[in-house]
């Protein structure tokens, strides 16, 4: 079986400063690291990065958090990422790059919310939720008071803004980006 982390002569040995409050957890990520063949450090002031089980310890160090979706860390991997991809991140976020996993979790909210959210208007909003509601236009004009024509026009806007191709995918990204609640 080959070994999944490459080994060059040249390559720099990092000293990792592991945060886990599980002792198996923790002596299984020191196995990883010293597999890897980089330093654990027990002084995350001596150490070049983090590798954490969770959450991040605040010291000032480049960390790579496993199953935490701390959106301040230069690195979110899943839970149990394999050895390698964890390697790999060590090495990266070491480097000064940032990285994320396709699986890493999603924080509930977001800091900065997307751009669409703020091109909304609130007309827009009360069509975008009755729609979601399963009005036709003609039922939401009658709803809100205006004509039919200006249902569609901004229907017509909400797909623009909200990079839809359909009322089914504007109303769903309305959901997912919490403009209306069902």
């Amino acid at each position: 079986m080959s070994d999944p982390t490459p080994r060059a002569a040249s390559r720099r040995v990092l000293r990792v400063a592991i945060v886990a409050a599980d002792p198996v957890r923790r002596a299984g990520l020191t196995a990883i690291v010293a597999d890897a063949g980089h330093a654990v450090s027990e002084d995350a002031h001596d150490a070049d990065v983090e590798l954490s089980d969770g959450a991040i310890s605040g010291g000032g160090l480049p960390a790579v958090i496993l199953g935490g979706a701390d959106a301040t860390a230069a690195g979110i991997l899943p839970r149990y990422a394999p050895p390698e991809q964890i390697y790999a991140a060590l090495c990266a976020v070491a480097a000064g790059l940032t990285v994320r996993s396709a699986e890493t979790p999603q924080p509930v909210f977001d800091a900065f919310p997307e751009p669409e959210q703020n091109l909304l208007t609130p007309r827009e909003v009360e069509v975008l939720a009755a729609i979601g509601n399963g009005l036709s236009n003609k039922a939401v004009a009658r709803q809100l008071g205006i004509s039919q024509h200006t249902v569609k026009f901004h229907v017509e806007s909400l797909l623009r803004k909200l990079g839809a191709a359909s009322r089914a995918e504007a109303v769903h990204k309305g959901l997912r980006h919490r403009l209306i609640e069902m």
